[in-house]
């Protein structure tokens, strides 16, 4: 938009009675919480879907009440400062949903910042860091659950997995995938499994809801179609591809699965190398060797892949196994749910599916459970085997889940196995401390409350109670840095030997490695300079050098005189 546009739309918005749900005005004279900023982004998205806006408005440099002008310093350094929190907030949202634009008004009475910012898509509702916001009049607050579930209901769409194939007939299903159907669905209801006999295969696609009217679904094809038959979903791909890379990333073999789906799952896990690892027994709490993999977290994974895929996307559902130990299994699609964390707090079912046929479908084949358990199950099968928590990215449109197959901290498989009631959160929470992930206000306020981690943002660290229930005491004390003393003592040797002078490079190789592991390079540096602050106020050492360049002498041979 244009400068005369924006002051249009701004006098617009001006004229309003009071602020309302797509439109709040902040004075942010100097600065503004990043925190709540990205709070109210989640509220207006939101509330502008519900609305039926296209946008909403964020208006810094406005006092609130009387709508006058006072002006905003907010990020004026330059633009790209400015320009940059699109990403920043990008990172914290559903789906990477940041701003459509981000204006400045120089005005007489001030400088004006309009944050133009878009409505949630339809069906998917925008959290900030995990958690969904919305607005009641001027207040905001969590998003209501009625408001979060008529977001997900909106999408405007046919249930792609129940349309039917006019073309296609039984004699394009395959026998076998037939057959372990009526097994499996005389499992899942044994009340009708004394009839199941008596049903002939047309009868049972009708019972078990894949043909409508004589006519098969694509849902049909999908499960039970012969390899060929899936030209009948064209453009859509019916296919699964497996991948072994090596850990450089390069391709070591592949293969590709099509229909029937519910014979695939069986060929896919085949090819896994599902190798033992081997663990070095803790106090006989580990078995010598596992797989490295658990069977009923793969076919969790790959089954929530072909539920959930988007198959109007045109798109392959990939299992890529590495040779150093990782699973990662990707499928085209939004992850309805926004977030992980919404289901695995979640007590209810999911109430709404992307493909509700071909799920209702998969479970009456017995395989996958719609009360919303298949991402809980991976997480606790990890935990159970004192293995890293599955990893989620649901960026680009696609969800991508990776499984480790080995122990990354030994120290960490400690603390499952010696703290049986932590649960499932405070799990996460410390698995992402042992990968040296962030972990966002919320979460580091649970873990230190709870006494598991303590430091100062970002570099958590196990805390001292967890340290000393895990015989990991010596490496607390070095990752929190009460070697102090034992630094200080170290410099000042070292500064005794050289008479002529100790500049810090000499310092930093001294102390390599006895440093905390968590600290950057910059960061060591100033720990540096710290000990030699203590040891230059205790009257031991004198900088010879410039303050740019300085160069250390022991002064203990002034102190005796």
């Amino acid at each position: 938009m244009n400068e005369a546009q924006l002051i249009n739309i701004l006098n617009q918005l001006q004229q309003l009675n009071a602020e309302n749900e797509i439109v709040e005005f902040k004075e942010a004279k100097i600065n503004y919480d990043f925190n709540k900023l990205g709070k109210y982004f989640s509220a207006l998205c939101n509330e502008a879907n519900l609305k039926g806006k296209t946008h909403a408005w964020l208006v810094f440099g406005i006092v609130d009440k009387d709508k006058v002008i006072v002006g905003s310093q907010f990020r004026n350094t330059n633009r790209a400062h400015l320009d940059s929190l699109k990403k920043e907030v990008a990172d914290k949202t559903t789906n990477r949903i940041t701003f459509i634009e981000i204006y400045e008004l120089l005005l007489p009475e001030g400088r004006v910042i309009m944050f133009q910012i878009p409505a949630a898509p339809a069906g998917i509702p925008i959290a900030w860091e995990g958690h969904f916001y919305g607005r009641d009049g001027e207040s905001i607050g969590p998003l209501n659950l009625e408001e979060i579930e008529r977001i997900r209901k909106q999408v405007a769409y046919f249930d792609w997995s129940a349309a039917t194939v006019e073309a296609a007939t039984i004699d394009d299903l395959d026998a076998e995938a037939i057959k372990l159907a009526r097994v499996n669905f005389a499992k899942k209801n044994p009340r009708l499994a004394e009839n199941l006999s008596e049903w002939s295969d047309e009868i049972f696609l009708k019972k078990a809801k894949l043909s409508f009217n004589g006519k098969l679904t694509r849902t049909a094809i999908l499960l039970l179609g012969l390899p060929e038959s899936d030209h009948f979903i064209q453009p859509a791909q019916a296919r699964i591809t497996w991948q072994l890379r090596d850990a450089a990333g390069n391709n070591r073999d592949y293969e590709h699965f099509g229909c029937p789906f519910i014979l695939a799952i069986d060929q896919v896990y085949a090819k896994i190398r599902n190798l033992k690892f081997r663990y070095t027994k803790i106090d006989t709490l580990f078995p010598e060797e596992v797989n490295q993999y658990d069977q009923t977290a793969i076919r969790e994974a790959l089954n929530n892949c072909i539920a959930h895929q988007d198959y109007t996307k045109c798109e392959r559902i990939n299992v890529i196994e590495y040779e150093d130990g990782k699973l990662i299994f990707s499928n085209a699609g939004e992850f309805l749910p926004g977030t992980v964390e919404t289901v695995l707090e979640s007590e209810e079912p999911p109430r709404f599916y992307r493909n509700s046929l071909l799920t209702q479908a998969m479970v009456s084949f017995n395989m996958i459970d719609t009360v919303g358990s298949g991402i809980k199950n991976i997480f606790y099968r990890q935990k159970e085997r004192f293995f890293p928590m599955p990893d989620y990215d649901l960026s680009n449109a696609m969800v991508k889940a990776t499984l480790i197959g080995k122990v990354l901290d030994i120290e960490y498989a400690k603390v499952l196995a010696r703290n049986p009631t932590l649960n499932l959160r405070e799990i996460i929470g410390l698995d992402s401390v042992q990968k040296k992930k962030a972990i966002n206000d919320t979460e580091a306020q649970l873990l230190k409350s709870k006494g598991l981690i303590e430091g100062k943002k970002p570099n958590y660290i196990i805390s001292e109670k967890i340290a000393k229930t895990t015989g990991q005491v010596a490496e607390y004390l070095n990752l929190k840095g009460e070697n102090t003393a034992y630094c200080k003592q170290k410099i000042l040797e070292l500064i005794r030997t050289n008479k002529n002078g100790t500049h810090k490079k000499e310092i930093r190789t001294l102390l390599k490695g006895k440093l905390p592991e968590q600290l950057d390079a910059k960061q060591r540096d100033n720990r540096i300079s710290y000990f030699l602050t203590k040891l230059k106020e205790e009257n031991l050492i004198e900088n010879i050098g410039s303050d740019s360049s300085p160069n250390w002498i022991s002064k203990e041979g002034e102190k005796s005189k």
